[in-house]
């Protein structure tokens, strides 16, 4: 029988890393996939000394169109299958869209929707032979418009419908799929964005270490959604108490404040 893994991307930081002592935690062998290989070494290296299978570490930078390639082949030279798919990495930049980088802009659709839309459909065919689960991880920024980080917000909106819509195809074969949609959590997410948290974002975050805990334990229950925190959770709830124009002002507001 071939051996089954977990395969998590952007695991060398934040919530990747807690996702991947989670799911080793729980029995899980996993591949772990990031641009830095340094990280991807230390953190295998700290889950074989608590006990884990030893972690496949594949040091491969998601922006580039031949990532999941690259991912296949050493997934096949290991020989092992994937069990489930977790599809964590991903990142954002601040500022209005039109005076930011735009290929820096490009990359993010290249992270946020090109990768982990590939990687889903190229191993949903082992996710189906296994039974196993996708986790998509997207942001409570799906939810809503951004302006002043306009191209993370919609890539999140991307990933929320892509993934429910997932989960009504895969459901008929046993897959479990869940998208994580967290709020502000403390990681090297805001440096590289270029973010400068407030209070307003202190009090709607959630460690990485809980969001990770409560990915799992979604995934797992086959839940369609997973927010972590009670504040988090209102958020869908409220969005439809305002019209869509008043919310579209209060995010540019709010984002534009915080450079």
């Amino acid at each position: 029988m071939t051996e089954r893994v977990t395969l998590i991307t952007g695991a060398s930081a934040g919530i990747g890393t807690e996702l991947a002592r989670v799911f080793a935690s729980k029995g899980h062998r996993v591949a772990l996939v990031a641009r830095r290989a340094d990280r991807l070494e230390a953190l295998a290296k700290e889950i074989k000394a608590a006990g884990g299978a030893a972690p496949i570490v594949i040091p491969c930078d998601l922006a580039q169109p031949d990532c999941g390639d690259r991912i296949a082949e050493a997934l096949t030279a290991a020989g092992v299958e994937v069990e489930y798919l977790v599809n964590n990495a991903g990142f954002g930049v601040f500022g209005r869209a039109i005076q930011r980088d735009r290929s820096n802009q490009l990359e993010i659709i290249a992270v946020n929707i090109r990768a982990l839309t590939d990687l889903s459909l190229r191993f949903s065919d082992h996710l189906i032979r296994n039974r196993g689960g996708l986790l998509n991880v997207g942001s409570i920024a799906g939810f809503l418009p951004g302006p002043g980080m306009a191209v993370y917000y919609a890539s999140k909106a991307y990933v929320l419908s892509f993934t429910e819509a997932m989960r009504a195809e895969l459901a008929p074969h046993g897959v479990r799929v869940t998208v994580l949609c967290p709020g502000p959590v403390p990681t090297e997410f805001q440096a590289r964005a270029g973010f400068n948290p407030g209070y307003d974002s202190a009090v709607l975050n959630v460690s990485s270490a809980d969001v990770a805990q409560q990915a799992y334990s979604g995934l797992m229950a086959n839940k369609r959604a997973v927010l972590p925190g009670l504040g988090i959770k209102t958020v869908p709830f409220l969005l439809r108490l305002f019209p869509r124009s008043f919310i579209l002002g209060a995010v540019g507001r709010f984002q534009l404040r915080q450079r």
